[in-house]
């Protein structure tokens, strides 16, 4: 079996976007390595979720822990980088966040953990990281460098199927969730991730759904219980979360029908 490292910008963000897939490939018995970028510091999170003496870092790390055991990662690595904050805030010119770190630099400190793993995969995000957050963006550029410098030979965006992210906006489950309905579809109504004609990989993801759930929920300070997804009826979740989304690089764009395991290059 081979080694996937999946490449994420902040705790949580595995669950969300690959959680899914990073389970079934630990199933099919690979091994699955996720490094995380930034430490998450720059998170919202109720007081009462930080213990005295401690950081939102330290709480992030502990819940991503926590989501790794439910979704089989064999090992865990944080790049070592401040969490950027949200596009446009102050602390996106912090020099010791992700937003202004070196790409080459960065993209080594990435690369020399694919070279000891001899990573056969590797995901990051789309050139947008899906919704123009600052590290996002960076993970895809750190990404896809350290990739080149590595030598990995299947690489793979994670992305959001933009199409479906705007029929959401429509969709009464979401809004019946939410405080703020015209915030929601404004957000869903964006231009998110990969236009659907252009993803390569839909990877159903439903048959492991309630562990990917599960794993969300384990960022307790940053996915509430009363949060827009863990609210969500368990259809809607699965309409939401259940097809995880993925655009192989250097392989022919033609939308559907799509191929469904980014595995199956692993042999």
């Amino acid at each position: 079996m081979a080694t996937a490292v999946f490449f994420h910008a902040h705790p949580d963000d595995e669950a969300i976007a690959t959680g899914g897939t990073m389970l079934i490939g630990a199933q099919r018995g690979h091994r699955i390595v996720l490094v995380c970028a930034t430490d998450g510091g720059r998170g919202e999170a109720a007081p009462e979720m930080i213990p005295v003496g401690e950081t939102l870092a330290d709480v992030r790390a502990r819940e991503l822990r926590a989501a790794c055991d439910v979704l089989g990662v064999s090992r865990l690595e944080f790049l070592g980088y401040r969490d950027s904050g949200m596009e446009g805030e102050a602390t996106n010119d912090d020099p010791g966040c992700f937003w202004q770190a070196d790409v080459d630099e960065a993209a080594e400190r990435l690369a020399a953990i694919l070279r000891i793993e001899n990573a056969q995969l590797i995901t990051f995000y789309d050139p947008i990281g899906g919704y123009n957050h600052p590290d996002h963006i960076q993970v895809h550029r750190v990404g896809k460098r350290a990739a080149e410098l590595a030598g990995v030979p299947h690489c793979f965006e994670s992305t959001m199927n933009r199409e479906q992210m705007k029929g959401f906006a429509d969709d009464p489950a979401w809004a019946e969730t939410t405080d703020d309905g015209a915030g929601q579809r404004d957000l869903l109504e964006a231009e998110l991730g990969t236009p659907a004609a252009e993803i390569t990989h839909a990877v159903d993801v439903s048959a492991v759904i309630e562990a990917k759930r599960s794993a969300m929920a384990a960022h307790r300070s940053q996915i509430t219980d009363d949060s827009v997804f863990l609210r969500l009826p368990a259809d809607a979740f699965v309409r939401a979360f259940g097809v995880e989304w993925f655009v192989e690089q250097g392989a022919p764009r033609s939308g559907e029908p799509y191929q469904r395991d980014i595995f199956s290059r692993l042999g």
